[in-house]
C-alpha cells in the first residue's frame, strides 16, 4: 500500500534534515517537543519517513510562511498526528473485517450490519445570539470566524444560522489558542482545517466499515434465497441418504 511505503523509516537524520533545509539539531528539537515522531533502527539510530519529511515541510510553512508561534504548530502537530493514527487505524480495521467477514462467509456468520449513529453533539439547536453568550463572544465574532472558515454552523429552513454542541466546543477552543496561548488567525485556521478534517475521515470510514458490512450481508441474504442454494461442498443435508448404506 501507498501508505505503508509513505511510513517506512529509510533516512537518517542527516539526510532528513538536508531535504528540509534544517539544521539536524532543529529535527532534534522538534522530535523533543513531540512535533515529529521519527523511527529507529535496531542500533537506536533515528530513522525518518516520508511522512516524517512532510510533517517537517509543513512545520517550516507554519513557523516560515504563516509566522504561527510554537504553541500553534505543537497543536497543529498534534492533530496531524492523530489524523494519521486513526487513518492507519481504519484501514486495518476494514482489512480484518474484510479478512473475518471472508473466513465466517461459508458458515453464514456475520457481523453486525448497523450503521454509525448520527452523533447528538452535531445537531443544530443554538441560534447565533445564544452562542455567542455561550462561549463569551460578540455575535460579529462568531460570522469572522465562520468567513474564515473556522466554524460551519447549520442553517434553519428560514436561514438561521443554527449552532451545535460540537461548534460550540470549536469556538471554546479557538478562544483558548488566540487568548491563552497566543496563536495568530493563520495558525487557528491550520488547527480548524485539521480539526475538521480528522472529524470528517473518522465519520468517512466509520460510514466505510458500515457499508462494508452491509454489502456482505445482502450479498449473503441473496445467496441464502437462491432456488439452487445449497450447503457447501463436503457436508450432507440432514434429509440426505448416507452413500455409504446401501438399498436392499
Amino acid at each position: 500500500m501507498a501508505t505503508d511505503a509513505k511510513q517506512r523509516p529509510v533516512y537518517v537524520i542527516s539526510v532528513a534534515a538536508e531535504l528540509v533545509d534544517m539544521h539536524p539539531q532543529t529535527l532534534r528539537l522538534y522530535e523533543r517537543k513531540g512535533l515529529i515522531r521519527p523511527g529507529r533502527s535496531s542500533g537506536k539510530t533515528r530513522l525518518y519517513s516520508e511522512r516524517d519529511i512532510d510533517h517537517l515541510r509543513e512545520i517550516r510553512r507554519l513557523t516560515q510562511e504563516l509566522g504561527v508561534n510554537l504553541a500553534g504548530v505543537e497543536e497543529v502537530m498534534r492533530l496531524q498526528h492523530e489524523l494519521d493514527d486513526i487513518q492507519d487505524e481504519f484501514e486495518a480495521e476494514i482489512e480484518r473485517l474484510e479478512g473475518e467477514i471472508r473466513s465466517r462467509a461459508q458458515a453464514g456468520a456475520l457481523p453486525s450490519s448497523e450503521g454509525p449513529v448520527s452523533d447528538p453533539k452535531d445537531r443544530p439547536v443554538y441560534v447565533i445570539s445564544i452562542a455567542a453568550e455561550l462561549v463569551d463572544m460578540h455575535p460579529q465574532t462568531l460570522r469572522l470566524y465562520e468567513r474564515k472558515g473556522l466554524i460551519r454552523p447549520g442553517r434553519s429552513s428560514g436561514k438561521t444560522r443554527l449552532y451545535s454542541e460540537r461548534d460550540i466546543d470549536h469556538l471554546r477552543e479557538i478562544r483558548r489558542f488566540t487568548q491563552e496561548l497566543g496563536v495568530n488567525l493563520a495558525g487557528v485556521e491550520e488547527i480548524m482545517r485539521l480539526r475538521f478534517a480528522l472529524e470528517g475521515t473518522r465519520a468517512r470510514l466509520e460510514n466505510r466499515i458500515g457499508d462494508i458490512q452491509q454489502d456482505i450481508q445482502s450479498r449473503m441474504t441473496a445467496w441464502r434465497e437462491l432456488p439452487n442454494a445449497s450447503p457447501a461442498r463436503g457436508t450432507l443435508s440432514p434429509d440426505a441418504p448416507d452413500p455409504d448404506i446401501q438399498d436392499d
